[in-house]
Protein backbone atom coordinates (compact mmCIF):
# COMPACT_ATOMS: atom_id res chain seq x y z
CA UNK A 1 0.00 0.00 0.00
CA UNK A 2 1.38 3.36 -1.00
CA UNK A 3 1.61 5.63 1.99
CA UNK A 4 1.47 9.39 1.99
CA UNK A 5 3.40 11.89 4.04
CA UNK A 6 2.55 12.99 7.55
CA UNK A 7 4.77 16.03 8.07
CA UNK A 8 5.76 18.01 11.15
CA UNK A 9 2.70 20.25 10.95
CA UNK A 10 0.38 17.26 10.99
CA UNK A 11 2.30 15.75 13.89
CA UNK A 12 2.07 19.03 15.79
CA UNK A 13 -1.70 19.30 15.29
CA UNK A 14 -2.22 15.69 16.43
CA UNK A 15 0.03 16.21 19.46
CA UNK A 16 -1.83 19.36 20.50
CA UNK A 17 -5.21 17.62 20.24
CA UNK A 18 -4.10 14.68 22.38
CA UNK A 19 -2.51 17.05 24.91
CA UNK A 20 -5.70 19.09 25.26
CA UNK A 21 -7.72 15.94 25.96
CA UNK A 22 -5.23 14.91 28.65
CA UNK A 23 -5.24 18.41 30.19
CA UNK A 24 -9.02 18.37 30.50
CA UNK A 25 -8.70 15.26 32.65
CA UNK A 26 -6.06 16.93 34.81
CA UNK A 27 -8.22 20.07 35.17
CA UNK A 28 -11.25 18.20 36.49
CA UNK A 29 -9.07 16.13 38.79
CA UNK A 30 -7.97 19.25 40.67
CA UNK A 31 -11.09 21.46 40.46
CA UNK A 32 -14.55 21.26 41.97
CA UNK A 33 -14.87 18.30 44.29
CA UNK A 34 -11.60 16.86 42.93
CA UNK A 35 -13.30 13.53 42.13
CA UNK A 36 -13.29 12.46 45.78
CA UNK A 37 -16.75 10.90 45.72
CA UNK A 38 -18.27 8.33 43.40
CA UNK A 39 -21.25 10.67 42.94
CA UNK A 40 -18.95 13.22 41.31
CA UNK A 41 -16.66 10.71 39.61
CA UNK A 42 -19.42 8.60 38.04
CA UNK A 43 -22.42 10.98 37.90
CA UNK A 44 -20.79 14.46 37.72
CA UNK A 45 -22.79 15.41 40.84
CA UNK A 46 -25.84 15.62 38.53
CA UNK A 47 -24.73 19.19 37.78
CA UNK A 48 -24.21 19.04 34.00
CA UNK A 49 -26.20 21.13 31.52
CA UNK A 50 -28.04 20.02 28.39
CA UNK A 51 -25.42 21.21 25.87
CA UNK A 52 -22.43 18.99 26.77
CA UNK A 53 -24.64 15.98 27.47
CA UNK A 54 -26.36 16.19 24.06
CA UNK A 55 -22.99 16.21 22.29
CA UNK A 56 -21.71 13.40 24.51
CA UNK A 57 -24.71 11.25 23.64
CA UNK A 58 -23.72 11.49 19.99
CA UNK A 59 -20.00 11.06 20.56
CA UNK A 60 -20.37 8.04 22.86
CA UNK A 61 -21.19 5.64 20.05
CA UNK A 62 -20.74 7.58 16.81
CA UNK A 63 -16.98 7.23 16.77
CA UNK A 64 -14.31 6.58 14.17
CA UNK A 65 -16.43 3.57 13.33
CA UNK A 66 -19.06 5.99 12.03
CA UNK A 67 -16.62 8.27 10.25
CA UNK A 68 -14.83 5.46 8.43
CA UNK A 69 -17.58 2.86 8.27
CA UNK A 70 -20.47 5.02 7.05
CA UNK A 71 -18.32 6.79 4.44
CA UNK A 72 -17.18 3.38 3.20
CA UNK A 73 -20.81 2.24 3.22
CA UNK A 74 -21.98 5.03 0.90
CA UNK A 75 -18.88 4.61 -1.29
CA UNK A 76 -19.57 0.91 -1.83
CA UNK A 77 -23.33 0.54 -1.46
CA UNK A 78 -24.85 4.00 -1.93
CA UNK A 79 -26.91 6.38 0.20
CA UNK A 80 -29.69 4.04 1.34
CA UNK A 81 -28.16 3.71 4.82
CA UNK A 82 -29.25 7.32 5.49
CA UNK A 83 -32.82 6.08 5.94
CA UNK A 84 -31.79 4.81 9.38
CA UNK A 85 -32.08 8.39 10.62
CA UNK A 86 -35.87 8.11 10.38
CA UNK A 87 -35.71 5.33 12.95
CA UNK A 88 -33.85 7.69 15.28
CA UNK A 89 -36.69 10.21 15.02
CA UNK A 90 -39.31 7.54 15.73
CA UNK A 91 -37.37 6.10 18.67
CA UNK A 92 -36.42 9.29 20.53
CA UNK A 93 -39.86 9.91 22.13
CA UNK A 94 -39.97 6.28 23.29
CA UNK A 95 -36.57 6.62 24.96
CA UNK A 96 -37.40 10.07 26.40
CA UNK A 97 -40.88 9.39 27.78
CA UNK A 98 -41.08 5.63 28.36
CA UNK A 99 -37.67 4.53 29.69
CA UNK A 100 -35.85 7.66 30.88
CA UNK A 101 -38.45 8.79 33.50
CA UNK A 102 -38.28 5.38 35.19
CA UNK A 103 -34.51 5.56 35.63
CA UNK A 104 -34.58 9.21 36.64
CA UNK A 105 -37.18 8.66 39.36
CA UNK A 106 -34.96 6.01 40.95
CA UNK A 107 -31.77 8.19 40.84
CA UNK A 108 -29.63 5.14 40.20
CA UNK A 109 -25.97 4.89 39.23
CA UNK A 110 -26.30 1.59 37.38
CA UNK A 111 -29.41 1.01 35.25
CA UNK A 112 -29.27 -2.62 36.32
CA UNK A 113 -30.28 -1.58 39.83
CA UNK A 114 -33.73 -1.17 38.32
CA UNK A 115 -33.77 -4.81 37.23
CA UNK A 116 -33.00 -5.99 40.77
CA UNK A 117 -35.84 -3.91 42.16
CA UNK A 118 -38.22 -5.08 39.42
CA UNK A 119 -37.24 -8.76 39.11
CA UNK A 120 -34.45 -9.71 41.50
CA UNK A 121 -30.67 -9.90 41.88
CA UNK A 122 -30.15 -12.73 39.39
CA UNK A 123 -31.68 -10.67 36.57
CA UNK A 124 -29.54 -7.67 37.46
CA UNK A 125 -26.37 -9.76 37.43
CA UNK A 126 -27.18 -11.47 34.12
CA UNK A 127 -27.92 -8.17 32.37
CA UNK A 128 -24.85 -6.38 33.72
CA UNK A 129 -22.57 -9.24 32.64
CA UNK A 130 -24.06 -9.11 29.13
CA UNK A 131 -23.52 -5.34 29.02
CA UNK A 132 -19.91 -5.72 30.16
CA UNK A 133 -19.25 -8.26 27.41
CA UNK A 134 -20.89 -5.98 24.83
CA UNK A 135 -18.87 -2.91 25.76
CA UNK A 136 -15.45 -4.54 26.07
CA UNK A 137 -15.87 -6.03 22.58
CA UNK A 138 -16.97 -2.68 21.20
CA UNK A 139 -14.07 -0.83 22.83
CA UNK A 140 -11.62 -3.04 20.98
CA UNK A 141 -13.15 -2.15 17.61
CA UNK A 142 -13.39 1.55 18.50
CA UNK A 143 -9.68 1.66 19.27
CA UNK A 144 -8.69 -0.48 16.31
CA UNK A 145 -10.45 1.77 13.73
CA UNK A 146 -8.34 4.95 14.15
CA UNK A 147 -5.17 2.89 14.54
CA UNK A 148 -5.95 1.44 11.15
CA UNK A 149 -6.40 4.98 9.83
CA UNK A 150 -3.09 6.23 11.19
CA UNK A 151 -1.29 3.25 9.74
CA UNK A 152 -2.76 4.09 6.34
CA UNK A 153 -1.95 7.79 6.60
CA UNK A 154 1.47 7.93 8.22
CA UNK A 155 2.86 4.43 8.06
CA UNK A 156 3.08 4.30 11.86
CA UNK A 157 2.74 0.71 13.07
CA UNK A 158 -0.74 -0.17 14.27
CA UNK A 159 0.68 -1.31 17.61
CA UNK A 160 2.13 2.14 18.29
CA UNK A 161 -1.10 3.89 17.35
CA UNK A 162 -3.19 1.62 19.59
CA UNK A 163 -0.87 2.13 22.55
CA UNK A 164 -0.72 5.94 22.24
CA UNK A 165 -4.46 6.38 21.79
CA UNK A 166 -5.39 3.83 24.45
CA UNK A 167 -3.05 5.26 27.08
CA UNK A 168 -4.17 8.88 26.54
CA UNK A 169 -7.82 7.86 26.81
CA UNK A 170 -7.19 5.76 29.92
CA UNK A 171 -5.27 8.66 31.50
CA UNK A 172 -7.92 11.37 31.29
CA UNK A 173 -10.87 9.00 31.87
CA UNK A 174 -9.33 7.62 35.04
CA UNK A 175 -8.18 11.01 36.30
CA UNK A 176 -11.11 13.31 35.54
CA UNK A 177 -14.18 11.09 35.81
CA UNK A 178 -17.47 11.73 34.02
CA UNK A 179 -17.07 15.53 33.98
CA UNK A 180 -13.81 15.29 32.05
CA UNK A 181 -15.33 12.73 29.69
CA UNK A 182 -18.36 14.92 28.95
CA UNK A 183 -16.31 18.05 28.26
CA UNK A 184 -13.78 16.23 26.11
CA UNK A 185 -16.71 14.72 24.21
CA UNK A 186 -17.83 18.23 23.22
CA UNK A 187 -14.31 19.19 22.13
CA UNK A 188 -13.88 15.93 20.26
CA UNK A 189 -17.31 16.20 18.60
CA UNK A 190 -16.27 19.41 16.86
CA UNK A 191 -13.10 17.69 15.67
CA UNK A 192 -15.19 14.83 14.25
CA UNK A 193 -17.22 17.31 12.21
CA UNK A 194 -14.02 19.10 11.18
CA UNK A 195 -12.60 15.85 9.80
CA UNK A 196 -15.74 15.12 7.78
CA UNK A 197 -16.07 18.67 6.44
CA UNK A 198 -12.38 18.63 5.49
CA UNK A 199 -12.97 15.57 3.32
CA UNK A 200 -16.04 17.12 1.68
CA UNK A 201 -14.37 20.50 1.23
CA UNK A 202 -11.21 19.15 -0.40
CA UNK A 203 -13.19 16.93 -2.77
CA UNK A 204 -15.57 19.78 -3.65
CA UNK A 205 -12.64 22.06 -4.46
CA UNK A 206 -11.27 19.46 -6.87
CA UNK A 207 -14.68 18.72 -8.37
CA UNK A 208 -15.66 22.36 -8.81
CA UNK A 209 -18.52 22.23 -6.32
CA UNK A 210 -20.81 19.88 -4.39
CA UNK A 211 -23.11 19.52 -7.39
CA UNK A 212 -20.47 17.71 -9.42
CA UNK A 213 -19.99 15.17 -6.62
CA UNK A 214 -23.73 14.54 -6.50
CA UNK A 215 -24.03 14.24 -10.30
CA UNK A 216 -21.29 11.61 -10.49
CA UNK A 217 -22.87 9.70 -7.59
CA UNK A 218 -26.20 9.62 -9.43
CA UNK A 219 -24.56 8.66 -12.70
CA UNK A 220 -22.70 5.75 -11.10
CA UNK A 221 -25.75 4.48 -9.15
CA UNK A 222 -24.69 5.60 -5.65
CA UNK A 223 -27.78 7.70 -4.94
CA UNK A 224 -30.29 5.17 -3.67
CA UNK A 225 -33.26 5.89 -1.45
CA UNK A 226 -35.94 3.42 -2.50
CA UNK A 227 -35.47 -0.20 -1.55
CA UNK A 228 -38.68 -1.62 -0.08
CA UNK A 229 -38.03 -5.33 -0.51
CA UNK A 230 -39.66 -7.50 2.14
CA UNK A 231 -36.88 -10.08 1.79
CA UNK A 232 -35.03 -10.13 5.16
CA UNK A 233 -31.88 -11.43 3.46
CA UNK A 234 -31.43 -8.17 1.53
CA UNK A 235 -28.66 -6.32 3.35
CA UNK A 236 -30.34 -2.90 3.56
CA UNK A 237 -34.00 -2.11 2.94
CA UNK A 238 -36.30 0.51 4.40
CA UNK A 239 -37.83 -2.13 6.66
CA UNK A 240 -34.54 -3.41 8.04
CA UNK A 241 -33.21 0.12 8.50
CA UNK A 242 -36.39 1.42 10.18
CA UNK A 243 -37.22 -1.57 12.38
CA UNK A 244 -33.65 -2.68 13.03
CA UNK A 245 -32.58 0.93 13.51
CA UNK A 246 -35.35 1.55 16.07
CA UNK A 247 -34.46 -1.49 18.16
CA UNK A 248 -30.74 -0.70 17.98
CA UNK A 249 -31.32 2.97 18.86
CA UNK A 250 -33.53 2.08 21.85
CA UNK A 251 -31.04 -0.52 23.05
CA UNK A 252 -28.40 2.26 23.04
CA UNK A 253 -30.26 5.45 23.98
CA UNK A 254 -33.09 3.92 25.99
CA UNK A 255 -31.55 1.32 28.30
CA UNK A 256 -27.78 1.32 27.75
CA UNK A 257 -25.73 2.21 30.85
CA UNK A 258 -23.37 4.47 28.89
CA UNK A 259 -26.14 6.75 27.63
CA UNK A 260 -28.41 6.65 30.66
CA UNK A 261 -25.46 7.54 32.91
CA UNK A 262 -24.98 10.72 30.85
CA UNK A 263 -28.67 11.56 30.91
CA UNK A 264 -28.77 11.17 34.69
CA UNK A 265 -25.86 13.61 35.09
CA UNK A 266 -28.14 16.63 34.47
CA UNK A 267 -30.09 18.27 37.27
CA UNK A 268 -33.68 17.34 36.31
CA UNK A 269 -35.75 15.07 34.07
CA UNK A 270 -36.83 17.82 31.68
CA UNK A 271 -33.19 18.73 30.99
CA UNK A 272 -32.34 15.08 30.41
CA UNK A 273 -35.18 14.77 27.90
CA UNK A 274 -34.05 17.98 26.20
CA UNK A 275 -30.52 16.58 25.88
CA UNK A 276 -31.94 13.49 24.19
CA UNK A 277 -33.92 15.63 21.73
CA UNK A 278 -30.98 17.95 21.00
CA UNK A 279 -28.85 14.89 20.33
CA UNK A 280 -31.15 14.04 17.42
CA UNK A 281 -30.17 16.88 15.00
CA UNK A 282 -26.51 16.55 16.00
CA UNK A 283 -26.63 12.84 15.26
CA UNK A 284 -28.46 13.40 11.98
CA UNK A 285 -26.03 16.07 10.85
CA UNK A 286 -23.07 13.79 11.46
CA UNK A 287 -24.80 10.86 9.75
CA UNK A 288 -25.75 12.71 6.56
CA UNK A 289 -22.45 14.58 6.28
CA UNK A 290 -20.55 11.30 6.69
CA UNK A 291 -22.67 9.65 4.00
CA UNK A 292 -21.94 12.58 1.67
CA UNK A 293 -18.24 12.32 2.48
CA UNK A 294 -18.37 8.79 1.08
CA UNK A 295 -19.77 10.19 -2.16
CA UNK A 296 -17.03 12.84 -2.13
CA UNK A 297 -14.39 10.12 -1.82
CA UNK A 298 -16.10 8.13 -4.58
CA UNK A 299 -15.89 11.14 -6.88
CA UNK A 300 -12.12 11.26 -6.42
CA UNK A 301 -11.62 7.51 -6.96
CA UNK A 302 -14.46 7.00 -9.44
CA UNK A 303 -12.14 5.68 -12.17
CA UNK A 304 -9.50 3.99 -10.02
CA UNK A 305 -10.77 2.14 -6.96
CA UNK A 306 -7.95 1.94 -4.37
CA UNK A 307 -8.84 -1.56 -3.19
CA UNK A 308 -8.96 -3.06 -6.67
CA UNK A 309 -5.75 -1.26 -7.56
CA UNK A 310 -4.03 -2.74 -4.51
CA UNK A 311 -3.40 0.51 -2.60
CA UNK A 312 -5.46 -0.52 0.42
CA UNK A 313 -6.49 -3.85 1.90
CA UNK A 314 -9.88 -2.96 3.38
CA UNK A 315 -12.64 -0.49 2.40
CA UNK A 316 -12.43 1.06 5.89
CA UNK A 317 -9.10 2.59 4.82
CA UNK A 318 -10.71 4.64 2.04
CA UNK A 319 -11.17 7.82 4.05
CA UNK A 320 -7.63 8.01 5.50
CA UNK A 321 -6.16 7.20 2.09
CA UNK A 322 -8.16 10.06 0.59
CA UNK A 323 -6.69 12.36 3.23
CA UNK A 324 -3.19 11.24 2.24
CA UNK A 325 -3.80 11.80 -1.45
CA UNK A 326 -5.50 15.21 -1.24
CA UNK A 327 -4.67 17.07 1.97
CA UNK A 328 -0.87 17.15 1.80
CA UNK A 329 -0.85 20.55 0.09
CA UNK A 330 -2.57 22.10 3.10
CA UNK A 331 -0.19 22.25 6.12
CA UNK A 332 -1.69 20.58 9.17
CA UNK A 333 -4.97 19.58 7.45
CA UNK A 334 -4.08 15.90 7.36
CA UNK A 335 -3.17 16.14 11.04
CA UNK A 336 -6.57 17.72 11.75
CA UNK A 337 -8.28 14.90 9.89
CA UNK A 338 -6.45 12.21 11.86
CA UNK A 339 -7.17 14.14 15.06
CA UNK A 340 -10.86 13.95 14.19
CA UNK A 341 -10.68 10.19 13.86
CA UNK A 342 -8.68 9.92 17.06
CA UNK A 343 -11.08 12.19 18.92
CA UNK A 344 -14.04 10.15 17.74
CA UNK A 345 -12.64 7.01 19.26
CA UNK A 346 -11.34 8.75 22.39
CA UNK A 347 -14.90 9.85 23.16
CA UNK A 348 -16.28 6.36 22.63
CA UNK A 349 -13.65 4.53 24.67
CA UNK A 350 -13.76 7.02 27.55
CA UNK A 351 -17.56 6.72 27.66
CA UNK A 352 -17.28 2.95 27.77
CA UNK A 353 -14.66 3.10 30.53
CA UNK A 354 -16.79 5.31 32.80
CA UNK A 355 -19.93 3.23 32.27
CA UNK A 356 -18.10 -0.03 32.90
CA UNK A 357 -16.61 1.45 36.06
CA UNK A 358 -20.09 2.34 37.32
CA UNK A 359 -21.46 -1.13 36.57
CA UNK A 360 -18.46 -2.87 38.14
CA UNK A 361 -18.75 -0.82 41.32
CA UNK A 362 -22.50 -1.06 41.77
CA UNK A 363 -23.21 -4.53 40.39
CA UNK A 364 -20.06 -6.47 41.31
CA UNK A 365 -17.87 -4.82 43.95
CA UNK A 366 -20.53 -3.53 46.36
CA UNK A 367 -22.52 -6.80 46.48
CA UNK A 368 -19.28 -8.77 46.85
CA UNK A 369 -18.05 -6.47 49.63
CA UNK A 370 -21.35 -6.79 51.47
CA UNK A 371 -21.34 -10.58 51.14
CA UNK A 372 -17.80 -10.84 52.53
CA UNK A 373 -17.75 -8.14 55.23
CA UNK A 374 -21.50 -8.05 56.07
CA UNK A 375 -21.66 -4.28 55.69
CA UNK A 376 -22.16 -1.71 52.94
CA UNK A 377 -19.14 -0.23 51.14
CA UNK A 378 -19.08 3.47 52.04
CA UNK A 379 -18.99 6.08 49.28
CA UNK A 380 -15.85 7.61 50.77
CA UNK A 381 -14.03 4.30 50.27
CA UNK A 382 -15.44 3.58 46.80
CA UNK A 383 -13.70 6.23 44.72
CA UNK A 384 -10.19 4.75 44.64
CA UNK A 385 -11.34 1.22 43.69
CA UNK A 386 -13.52 2.76 40.97
CA UNK A 387 -10.54 4.64 39.50
CA UNK A 388 -8.45 1.48 39.58
CA UNK A 389 -11.22 -0.38 37.77
CA UNK A 390 -11.41 2.39 35.14
CA UNK A 391 -7.67 2.11 34.56
CA UNK A 392 -7.89 -1.67 34.21
CA UNK A 393 -10.69 -1.40 31.65
CA UNK A 394 -8.67 1.12 29.66
CA UNK A 395 -5.67 -1.21 29.54
CA UNK A 396 -7.89 -4.17 28.71
CA UNK A 397 -9.31 -2.18 25.81
CA UNK A 398 -5.81 -1.87 24.38
CA UNK A 399 -5.40 -5.65 24.45
CA UNK A 400 -8.74 -6.17 22.70
CA UNK A 401 -7.83 -3.78 19.91
CA UNK A 402 -5.11 -6.15 18.72
CA UNK A 403 -7.69 -8.82 17.82
CA UNK A 404 -10.41 -6.51 16.49
CA UNK A 405 -9.11 -6.66 12.94
CA UNK A 406 -10.46 -10.18 12.53
CA UNK A 407 -14.08 -9.00 12.83
CA UNK A 408 -14.38 -7.61 9.28
CA UNK A 409 -15.74 -4.17 8.34
CA UNK A 410 -15.87 -1.94 11.41
CA UNK A 411 -19.38 -0.57 10.80
CA UNK A 412 -21.07 -3.95 10.40
CA UNK A 413 -18.96 -5.49 13.18
CA UNK A 414 -19.97 -2.78 15.66
CA UNK A 415 -23.67 -2.99 14.76
CA UNK A 416 -23.52 -6.78 15.04
CA UNK A 417 -22.06 -6.58 18.56
CA UNK A 418 -24.71 -4.07 19.63
CA UNK A 419 -27.41 -6.13 17.98
CA UNK A 420 -26.72 -9.53 19.49
CA UNK A 421 -26.55 -8.16 23.05
CA UNK A 422 -28.62 -5.00 22.79
CA UNK A 423 -31.78 -6.70 21.52
CA UNK A 424 -32.16 -9.13 24.45
CA UNK A 425 -31.23 -6.37 26.95
CA UNK A 426 -33.92 -4.11 25.50
CA UNK A 427 -36.34 -7.03 25.80
CA UNK A 428 -35.66 -7.39 29.54
CA UNK A 429 -36.19 -3.69 30.25
CA UNK A 430 -39.31 -3.57 28.08
CA UNK A 431 -40.82 -6.47 30.02
CA UNK A 432 -40.00 -4.69 33.27
CA UNK A 433 -41.20 -1.21 32.31
CA UNK A 434 -44.28 -2.14 30.26
CA UNK A 435 -45.78 -5.28 31.87
CA UNK A 436 -47.01 -6.25 35.34
CA UNK A 437 -47.15 -10.00 34.91
CA UNK A 438 -43.52 -10.67 33.94
CA UNK A 439 -41.47 -12.40 36.64
CA UNK A 440 -37.80 -13.17 37.17
CA UNK A 441 -37.75 -16.82 36.12
CA UNK A 442 -39.68 -16.20 32.93
CA UNK A 443 -37.60 -13.16 32.00
CA UNK A 444 -34.30 -14.95 32.61
CA UNK A 445 -35.42 -17.83 30.40
CA UNK A 446 -36.37 -15.42 27.61
CA UNK A 447 -33.13 -13.46 28.00
CA UNK A 448 -30.98 -16.59 27.88
CA UNK A 449 -32.68 -17.93 24.76
CA UNK A 450 -32.57 -14.49 23.13
CA UNK A 451 -28.83 -14.18 23.73
CA UNK A 452 -28.06 -17.70 22.51
CA UNK A 453 -30.05 -17.20 19.33
CA UNK A 454 -28.56 -13.74 18.66
CA UNK A 455 -24.97 -14.93 19.14
CA UNK A 456 -25.65 -17.93 16.93
CA UNK A 457 -26.91 -15.98 13.92
CA UNK A 458 -24.62 -12.99 14.60
CA UNK A 459 -21.31 -14.81 14.78
CA UNK A 460 -22.15 -18.17 13.24
CA UNK A 461 -21.26 -18.96 9.67
CA UNK A 462 -20.23 -19.16 6.98
CA UNK A 463 -22.07 -16.10 5.68
CA UNK A 464 -22.26 -14.92 2.08
CA UNK A 465 -19.92 -12.08 1.17
CA UNK A 466 -21.43 -8.68 0.46
CA UNK A 467 -21.21 -7.46 -3.11
CA UNK A 468 -20.65 -3.71 -3.56
CA UNK A 469 -21.95 -1.61 -6.42
CA UNK A 470 -19.74 -1.58 -9.55
CA UNK A 471 -16.25 -0.12 -9.06
CA UNK A 472 -13.91 1.05 -11.79
CA UNK A 473 -10.17 0.77 -12.47
CA UNK A 474 -10.01 2.12 -16.04
CA UNK A 475 -8.31 5.32 -14.88
CA UNK A 476 -5.54 3.66 -12.89
CA UNK A 477 -2.05 4.51 -14.09
CA UNK A 478 -0.41 1.52 -12.47
CA UNK A 479 -0.25 -1.68 -14.40
CA UNK A 480 -0.52 -3.67 -11.21
CA UNK A 481 -4.32 -3.58 -10.95
CA UNK A 482 -5.88 -6.50 -9.12
CA UNK A 483 -9.05 -7.66 -10.81
CA UNK A 484 -11.14 -9.46 -8.25
CA UNK A 485 -13.51 -12.00 -9.71
CA UNK A 486 -16.94 -12.10 -8.16
CA UNK A 487 -17.67 -15.46 -6.59
CA UNK A 488 -20.67 -17.01 -8.30
CA UNK A 489 -22.06 -18.63 -5.18
CA UNK A 490 -25.80 -18.84 -4.95
CA UNK A 491 -27.46 -17.44 -1.84
CA UNK A 492 -29.30 -20.72 -1.49
CA UNK A 493 -25.99 -22.45 -0.76
CA UNK A 494 -25.91 -20.77 2.67
CA UNK A 495 -28.09 -21.55 5.68
CA UNK A 496 -31.09 -19.18 5.61
CA UNK A 497 -30.50 -17.61 9.03
CA UNK A 498 -26.89 -16.83 8.08
CA UNK A 499 -28.18 -14.95 5.05
CA UNK A 500 -30.27 -12.55 7.14
CA UNK A 501 -29.31 -8.88 7.13
CA UNK A 502 -27.24 -8.03 10.20
CA UNK A 503 -29.85 -5.38 11.09
CA UNK A 504 -32.35 -8.12 12.01
CA UNK A 505 -30.11 -9.67 14.68
CA UNK A 506 -31.12 -7.06 17.25
CA UNK A 507 -34.81 -7.35 16.33
CA UNK A 508 -34.91 -11.13 16.61
CA UNK A 509 -33.06 -11.12 19.93
CA UNK A 510 -35.52 -8.53 21.24
CA UNK A 511 -38.61 -10.42 20.03
CA UNK A 512 -37.44 -13.79 21.37
CA UNK A 513 -36.65 -12.29 24.79
CA UNK A 514 -39.97 -10.46 24.83
CA UNK A 515 -42.13 -13.35 23.62
CA UNK A 516 -40.48 -16.17 25.55
CA UNK A 517 -40.02 -14.02 28.65
CA UNK A 518 -43.66 -12.98 28.85
CA UNK A 519 -45.07 -16.37 27.84
CA UNK A 520 -42.84 -18.24 30.31
CA UNK A 521 -43.77 -15.77 33.06
CA UNK A 522 -47.48 -16.44 32.59
CA UNK A 523 -46.94 -20.20 32.42
CA UNK A 524 -44.72 -20.36 35.51
CA UNK A 525 -47.07 -18.12 37.49
CA UNK A 526 -50.05 -20.29 36.49
CA UNK A 527 -48.37 -23.36 37.98
CA UNK A 528 -47.09 -21.40 41.00
CA UNK A 529 -43.44 -21.80 40.00
CA UNK A 530 -42.83 -18.03 40.05
CA UNK A 531 -44.35 -14.96 41.64
CA UNK A 532 -44.31 -11.24 41.05
CA UNK A 533 -44.36 -9.95 44.61
CA UNK A 534 -41.57 -7.41 44.08
CA UNK A 535 -43.79 -5.01 42.18
CA UNK A 536 -45.93 -4.43 45.27
CA UNK A 537 -45.20 -2.19 48.25
CA UNK A 538 -47.28 -4.19 50.72
CA UNK A 539 -47.40 -7.83 51.69
CA UNK A 540 -51.04 -8.10 50.61
CA UNK A 541 -50.13 -7.29 46.99
CA UNK A 542 -52.59 -4.43 46.74
CA UNK A 543 -50.34 -1.36 46.50
CA UNK A 544 -48.47 -1.39 43.20
CA UNK A 545 -45.05 0.28 43.03
CA UNK A 546 -45.88 2.63 40.17
CA UNK A 547 -42.33 3.98 39.95
CA UNK A 548 -41.27 0.74 38.29
CA UNK A 549 -43.35 1.32 35.18
CA UNK A 550 -43.54 3.71 32.26
CA UNK A 551 -45.40 6.92 33.22
CA UNK A 552 -48.17 6.44 30.66
CA UNK A 553 -48.91 2.96 32.04
CA UNK A 554 -48.49 4.03 35.66
CA UNK A 555 -51.10 6.77 35.23
CA UNK A 556 -53.51 4.34 33.60
CA UNK A 557 -53.08 1.65 36.25
CA UNK A 558 -53.27 4.19 39.05
CA UNK A 559 -56.54 5.52 37.62
CA UNK A 560 -57.92 1.99 37.32
CA UNK A 561 -56.91 1.27 40.91
CA UNK A 562 -58.65 4.43 42.12
CA UNK A 563 -61.78 3.53 40.19
CA UNK A 564 -61.76 0.05 41.73
CA UNK A 565 -61.25 1.53 45.18
CA UNK A 566 -64.09 4.01 44.67
CA UNK A 567 -66.35 1.22 43.43
CA UNK A 568 -65.41 -0.92 46.43
CA UNK A 569 -66.14 1.99 48.79
CA UNK A 570 -69.51 2.54 47.12
CA UNK A 571 -70.37 -1.14 47.38
CA UNK A 572 -69.36 -1.14 51.04
CA UNK A 573 -71.51 1.94 51.74
CA UNK A 574 -74.46 0.39 49.90
CA UNK A 575 -74.05 -2.82 51.89
CA UNK A 576 -74.08 -0.90 55.18
CA UNK A 577 -77.18 1.03 54.17
CA UNK A 578 -78.93 -2.18 53.17
CA UNK A 579 -78.01 -3.84 56.45
CA UNK A 580 -79.29 -0.79 58.39
CA UNK A 581 -82.57 -0.83 56.47
CA UNK A 582 -83.07 -4.51 57.18
CA UNK A 583 -82.34 -3.94 60.87
CA UNK A 584 -85.05 -1.27 61.01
Amino acid sequence: MALGTFDQWDTLVLGVILTISALIGIYYRYTGGKQKTTQEYLMADQSMTTFPVSFSLMASFMSAITLMGVSSESYQFGTLFGAINISYILSTPIAAYIFLPVFYRMRITSVYEYLERRFGHATRLAASIAFTLQMVLYMGIALYAPALALEAVAGIPRVTAILVLGLVCTFYSTLGGLKAVLITDVFQSFLMFAAIFAVIGVSASKAGGLGAIWDVAKERGRVQFFEFSADPTVRHTWWSLLIGGMVTYLSLYGVNQTQVQRLLSVHNLRSAQSALWWNLPILGMLSFSTIFSGLAIFYYYRDCDPKLSGRIKAPDQLMPLFAVDTMGQYPGLCGLFVSGLFSASLSTISSAVTSLSAVTLEDYLKPLYKAIFKRTLLDSKSTLPTKIVACIYGLFCILLAFVAGSLGGVLQASLTIFGVVGGPLLGIFTLGVCTMRSNQRGVLLGFTLGLIFSFWIGFGGPKPATTPLPLNTTGCESANVTHVAQALVQQADYFWLYRLSYLWYCVLGFLITLGVGYGASLTLAHFNFANNSQIYLDKYHRQLDYDLFAPVLSRRWRRQQLEKQMQADQDESLTKLTQAAVAI
